[in-house]
């Protein structure tokens, strides 16, 4: 942590010299070797997401607080508005190749003043859960949150009942840091929220697992990887 002690005996956090607040998120493309990912902004893209978001199942919807969704008019209007927010900033996956898009999600919770950003609205489609695509897609936006804006902090928040999602930030990389109990109340009912982060001082060593576990040699030629990605990270079992 690198705490100080000031002239009064009390104990202060590190310096920054020369700190200044981020930037905003801002692409055009990320590309990836399994998919890309791109600004919900084209009327092609957000005619897509919408069908995307037609064909999940209602469990898919559980734990977010929109969906499920009756007709593909009820998804154009959410995706328009997903479009036009810059906070969250929403994303859309898309295969490469194929440009079939697989899911969304987005950067959220944009605090350029301490810059930290937050992971959220993760909505993947059985096309996308439990592919290697969604890891790299995963990666691709930690990558332009740490190497491009330079950000020093990186969250996961869920429901804390949600197990899937709960896992999938754990096995990414982030920290579980507690229990906010009570947080929030959606679709009528109680949510209490699970907090993980990540930080720059964590990214190095997360981001070589990353390379490493998306590397074409972690994979036979059936597509199935040899060695888990949290195997790759010292302190964590492979499982």
């Amino acid at each position: 942590m690198n705490e100080r002690v000031n002239q009064f005996g009390q104990t202060i956090g590190r310096a920054l010299p020369g700190y200044t607040p981020g930037d905003f998120p801002k692409f055009k493309k990320l590309e990836g070797k399994r998919c890309y990912l791109e600004p919900l902004c084209s009327s092609r893209l957000q005619k897509a997401v919408a069908k995307c978001y037609l064909a999940m199942k209602e469990p898919d919807w559980t734990y977010l607080s929109v969906g499920p969704f009756a007709s593909l008019n009820e998804c154009e209007d959410l995706v328009s508005d997903f479009a036009a927010s810059k906070d969250p900033c929403h994303i859309v996956i898309a295969r490469r190749g194929t440009d079939e898009v697989l899911g969304t999600f987005s950067l959220m919770r944009i605090q350029r003043e301490n810059r930290s950003i937050e992971m959220g609205w993760v909505i993947y489609s059985d096309l996308l859960k439990h592919r290697t695509e969604a890891t790299e897609a995963q990666y691709l936006a930690m990558r332009y949150v740490f190497d491009t804006l330079k950000y020093r902090r990186y969250e996961w928040k869920c429901d804390a009942l949600n197990a899937p999602s709960a896992s999938a930030a754990q096995r990414l990389g982030f920290s579980f840091e507690g229990l906010f109990r009570n947080a929030a109340v959606y679709k009528g009912r109680s949510r209490g929220t699970k907090w993980f982060s990540v930080t720059d001082n964590d990214w190095p060593e997360i981001k070589k697992a990353f390379e490493q576990y998306l590397d074409e040699r972690n994979f036979d030629a059936q597509g199935r990887q040899l060695k888990p990605l949290q195997a790759r990270r010292p302190g964590h079992a492979g499982i």
